[in-house]
């Protein structure tokens, strides 16, 4: 067994659930990058002979890391370090997903997956402050980082507004610089809600997920300056094992 491992000290006296122990001091091994992206652990009878401790205690602790997106599992094949969380800044940054993914040193791609007029949809048009049966246009893109799918975003504007964004490629093009280029609007504020959901079946499909798995949905009202009405509403499915979230408060 790598010698990594026999450093794992779990102290039976303490109050604090041997698998907790376990967890922390495999977490602190990813952290610090001594075990990395793809390292294989110990099989869990390995580690219960080593460590003393019961099948169970060592299921739970990987389990939960599973569980955290730090760890994943192939049947038959073990138990395997996942690619890091991609931690998100923009609770706290209006800026492009392409240009946070760079600064990561990460490689981004779009995949827009519908792009068009739309008729109507009600919800949008209320949080737009437009009639219900405006037609919209309903942009829909898969974005990736370094070829993994990370979240999946709906976003709607008001086609009587906006109709030449149709002519834009959001594959290579941000939406707030289209603003810019084609209308000199410049998005300034935006308001996000964040929640927790399940992943259903389309969901899961396309973030290459498992169905009910945790996504983190974010609604976003974009308003631009001196415009009381917001001029985009999205909503945004990350997978909730590659995503972190950071807000920062100052008192």
């Amino acid at each position: 067994m790598n010698e990594m491992f026999s450093e794992i000290k779990l102290d039976k006296s303490i109050p604090v659930p041997l698998y907790y122990q376990l967890k922390r001091q495999l977490l602190a091994f990813i952290e610090q990058e001594m075990l990395k992206e793809g390292d294989k652990l110990p099989p869990e009878q390995d580690l219960c002979e080593q460590l003393g401790i019961s099948r169970p205690t060592v299921r739970q602790a990987f389990g939960e890391l599973v569980n955290d997106g730090y760890l994943h599992r192939f049947k038959g094949s073990g138990t395997f370090v996942s690619a890091p969380k991609v931690s998100a800044r923009f609770l706290n940054n209006l800026e492009s997903f392409n240009k946070e993914m760079l600064q990561k040193g990460k490689t981004p791609k779009t995949q827009v997956l519908f792009f068009g007029k739309i008729s109507t949809y009600p919800k949008a048009s209320e949080a737009l402050g437009l009639p219900l049966d405006a037609p919209l246009i309903h942009l829909e893109r898969l974005r990736f980082a370094d070829d993994i799918p990370l979240v999946l975003v709906d976003t709607y504007v008001s086609y009587a507004h906006y109709s030449r964004l149709l002519e834009v490629d959001f594959e290579s093009m941000s939406l707030y610089d289209a603003f810019e280029q084609k209308y000199n609007t410049h998005v300034h504020r935006v308001v996000r809600e964040l929640e927790a959901v399940n992943a259903n079946r389309k969901e899961a499909d396309l973030l290459q997920t498992s169905r009910n798995k945790a996504l983190v949905l974010v609604r976003t009202l974009a308003y631009a300056e001196n415009n009381p009405d917001a001029v985009e509403f999205s909503i945004a499915r990350y997978r909730g094992d590659l995503n972190t979230f950071n807000v920062e408060l100052f008192r």
